[in-house]
């Protein structure tokens, strides 16, 4: 049998994991079975597990891709770049996010692999914060790891709204009232920008 290239290799993980992300959206964990996993890819469940040893790993796999994007575009393009992207994720999608929570909440040993998995992308995002402090683009009166989960907070927020099929607010007022509420003019006084 042929050897696969590499190249080659990275389209089939492409496809699979496409396609995984579709068949989740579509049916949930619990329901994207390995049959439906299958034809939502377009191959064998042998083929499939050859790349990922199983539907959790799957899963995992594209709940870190989407964690390590909107890292890369927080450190790199700032608050309003990740507003958006969560503005504009499917929302199907989205809810699968919930599943994945109550996964984390009540599987202690899925938590821990999703734990270790993010540790791949907090400091980044941490140093980004800090960074932001000592510029004084963000308030430096409060922890950065406050500071974070804040952010985060907002941004779950979206996400459920998104997820329920909820219009959210325009991405200009959230990236204001964000800015106003960690911006370093938070911290001098000076008025908000948000609109009324």
């Amino acid at each position: 049998m042929p050897k696969i290239s590499d190249e080659r290799r990275s389209e089939r993980r492409a496809q699979i994991l496409d396609g995984a992300r579709h068949a989740f959206a579509e049916h949930g964990y619990e329901g994207a079975t390995v049959a439906r996993l299958e034809e939502a890819i377009g191959l064998s469940r042998g083929a499939i597990f050859n790349y990922f040893p199983s539907k959790e790993d799957l899963f995992v796999e594209l709940a870190m891709r989407d964690t390590a994007r909107m890292s890369e575009l927080w450190v790199n393009h700032g608050l309003e770049a990740v507003v958006r992207d969560v503005l504009e994720l499917d929302p199907a999608w989205l809810g699968v996010y919930l599943e994945l929570i109550r996964r984390v909440r009540t599987d202690a040993d899925f938590k821990r692999r999703i734990e270790e998995r993010q540790q791949e992308v907090v400091p980044v995002n941490r140093a980004r914060v800090v960074d932001a402090q000592q510029s004084g683009e963000f308030r430096d009166d409060i922890e950065a790891r406050h500071l974070g989960a804040f952010v985060n907070l907002v941004l779950n927020g979206l996400a459920l709204q998104r997820a329920q099929g909820d219009d959210p607010p325009s991405p200009e007022l959230v990236v204001g009232l964000l800015e106003d509420a960690i911006g370093g003019r938070a911290r001098t006084g000076t008025r908000p920008r948000t609109p009324a």
